[in-house]
């Protein structure tokens, strides 16, 4: 889970914000909020992010994206690192972009924090926190690297490690080319439990997904229950060879996909899945299922569906994997709204918040524009946060609970909208214009 994310001087974030899933001491839908009696805190299930149009809620999205694609892939030997810091201050050019992470993995609390310029990584550290106390992992900085005492062991290997770690490389991510084993929950993490979700994402679940009678059960009956007019998902076996996609791609996922992994990609006209096993690429074209009205199915190319059943096609499995019960996936949607009735959104977040309990462990985060979202009988103050543009052009990141005139019972859409509560467009005022004979 995500414990809270700091970022500074990245794209229109200049000064530093902080985004904090620890629960304020507001009581409502507390039945929901993940209970960590050892840390004795209480982590939020979800945040939804508002804000106007190039308020920085996105920026917000593609700085987690970014972290996580640098640590898991990192920047190749004489690349630049692709950070993009805030540009409409000369002196930002200059200055490092710092991200800061506090995340539970694994029943433990790691706080990871790294500061990086386009040339190189500055300053990289790694701490383990505890209930009372905290160690120190590894502190990297002006080009050396410090090591907790319990590490005695391997601090020789770790060295020799650091020593072939590059300028514009993270030690995390050598370490584990390198098979230390010491760090991987926290590589694992951004690999395997950090899900980030764009507008134009398609969703990687592979055959073995739809293949699952639960999981395919489940997913059907809510294509059902969204009266999208599908009844069910299908695949198609066709040959790897014959997908039409260039053939670098091909090659990227020979090369890529591991036992067990799928893939989704898409040609010019269908849409496939691809899934290694015993070696082999299975590849299936997906489709989808209507009934005719005498009964019978007929069979749908997944671009003959409307946008909006493409979108919900892409959402429902990771709402099914949040809301399984085994589950400690951390979702970061972007536009969650995008092609969506505000009716659908709203049964996609019920359907996962019905299932999160004391124990629970998944985190859903997403921005959103529909103001048909902000109601307190679904989503807790310390839940809703909006990004603001200031005239400078720099963003800040503020929660609802922030504001003491925001009670429990209050309509907080009307605030909203009304300018009250910040995160909306700041339209200038126009002279009505008369058309008509002069």
């Amino acid at each position: 889970m995500i414990i809270s994310f700091s970022v500074t001087n990245w794209m229109s974030f200049r000064d530093r914000v902080t985004l904090s899933m620890v629960a304020s001491r507001e009581r409502q839908h507390g039945e929901r909020v993940a209970r960590l009696g050892r840390y004795q805190m209480r982590v939020l299930p979800i945040m939804a992010l508002y804000g106007g149009n190039a308020s920085g809620k996105t920026n917000l999205f593609k700085a987690l994206s970014f972290a996580k694609t640098q640590i898991i892939e990192g920047s190749q030997p004489g690349d630049r690192i692709p950070v993009i810091p805030f540009r409409l201050d000369r002196d930002c050019a200059a200055q490092p972009s710092r991200f800061e992470f506090e995340l539970l993995i694994d029943g433990s609390v790691y706080a990871l924090s790294f500061a990086v310029t386009r040339e190189k990584v500055l300053e990289e550290r790694l701490v383990k926190v505890g209930s009372t106390s905290e160690r120190i992992l590894y502190d990297r900085r002006h080009g050396d690297i410090e090591f907790d005492g319990s590490l005695v062991k391997e601090e020789q290997f770790l060295k020799f490690t650091f020593r072939g770690t590059r300028d514009n490389q993270f030690f995390l991510t050598n370490s584990i080319s390198q098979n230390v084993s010491t760090f991987r929950p926290i590589y694992d993490w951004f690999k395997d439990t950090l899900r980030m979700i764009s507008p134009d994402t398609r969703l990687v679940h592979g055959v073995s997904f739809y293949e699952n009678r639960d999981l395919a059960v489940k997913l059907n009956e809510m294509f059902t229950d969204l009266d999208t007019g599908i009844s069910r998902m299908a695949s198609k076996s066709v040959p790897f060879e014959s997908i039409p996609i260039p053939e670098q791609m091909k090659n990227h996922i020979r090369g890529q996909l591991d036992e067990g992994e799928g893939a989704y990609v898409e040609g010019p006209v269908d849409t496939y899945s691809i899934d290694r096993r015993d070696g082999d690429l299975i590849a299936r074209k997906r489709m989808t299922v209507h009934r005719m009205t005498d009964g019978r199915e007929t069979y749908f190319d997944i671009s003959q569906e409307s946008d909006g059943s493409r979108r919900l096609i892409d959402l429902l499995p990771a709402f099914l994997d949040l809301s399984s019960g085994d589950s400690k996936q951390v979702y970061v949607i972007d536009e969650v709204d995008r092609s969506l009735h505000t009716l659908l959104t709203r049964r996609l977040l019920e359907h996962y918040l019905a299932a999160c309990t004391a124990e629970t462990r998944t985190q859903l985060l997403l921005t959103t524009h529909d103001v048909l979202l902000m109601d307190q009988r679904s989503l807790r103050r310390d839940e809703m946060w909006v990004t603001e543009r200031d005239a400078s052009g720099a963003s800040s990141l503020l929660s609802f609970s922030e504001y003491r005139d925001v009670r429990y019972d209050k309509d907080i859409r009307k605030s909203y909208l009304q300018g009250r509560l910040g995160g909306i467009p700041r339209i200038t005022p126009t002279e009505s214009v008369r058309f008509g004979a002069g």
